[in-house]
């Protein structure tokens, strides 16, 4: 995968505004849905190798709470959402306003876990709409699945669905905030983008990337 050389800080300055612009529209659908002013920003994108990847989750053992789903179409691949537990905590308490809510130790709160899993929908969603009408490539994502565990083992259940993994993925930073609330509720998570081997060269393509040898 040489051609990972050739991608330039405009590449990556591409992928960020792609964010932005997908965050956009995630904070208008969930201020709509929560009836009050939701700010969302990608303050970076990076290309990491897998156990960069988990070392930002925290590592292996980590309690996270994950979103993963399959992206079919033109360039296959999976992407997941995580949210260390205790941000995962403090923002569906902050949506249901229910300070109970906790995701620490099962049997955990059914509506919480909606809501979770709809936030992670949003956001994914939101994100591969933005990708695919820059790009122009065909980019369906699947029903979102959930999961409340360490980080190794989230990303480990998501990836034994592929029957082969790239080496590296595409990290979007993400940053949720409530702008009106009187203290702050700025909430931070990362979804990981991992192209299909094959895939990786198609997305950077489209950006303007030259792949051949």
């Amino acid at each position: 995968m040489s051609f990972l050389t050739r991608i330039s800080d405009i590449h990556l300055d591409i992928l960020k505004e792609i964010g932005n612009i997908g965050a956009g529209h995630a904070a208008t659908s969930l201020s709509t849905m929560l009836k009050r002013k939701i700010d969302m920003k990608v303050p970076s994108v990076r290309i990491v190798s897998f156990d960069e990847m988990m070392e930002m989750a925290g590592g292996s053992e980590s309690l996270v709470a994950g979103v993963f789903l399959r992206i079919e179409g033109d360039a296959p691949g999976s992407m997941f959402f995580l949210l260390p537990i205790e941000q995962a905590e403090k923002y569906i308490q902050q949506l249901l306003g229910d300070s109970t809510i906790s995701f620490r130790n099962p049997p955990y709160d059914e509506l919480g876990l909606s809501v979770l899993q709809e936030l992670g929908n949003i956001l994914s969603g939101s994100y591969l709409t933005s990708l695919s009408d820059f790009t122009h490539l065909s980019l369906l994502p699947s029903v979102p699945g959930l999961g409340i565990d360490m980080a190794g083992a989230v990303l480990s259940y998501g990836l034994m669905e592929i029957s082969q993994a790239g080496d590296y993925a595409i990290v979007i930073d993400t940053v949720l905030n409530e702008e009106e609330a009187s203290v702050s509720t700025r909430v931070k998570g990362h979804f990981y983008l991992l192209p299909d081997p094959d895939s990786f060269a198609v997305i950077f393509k489209s950006l303007g990337v030259e792949t051949n040898e």
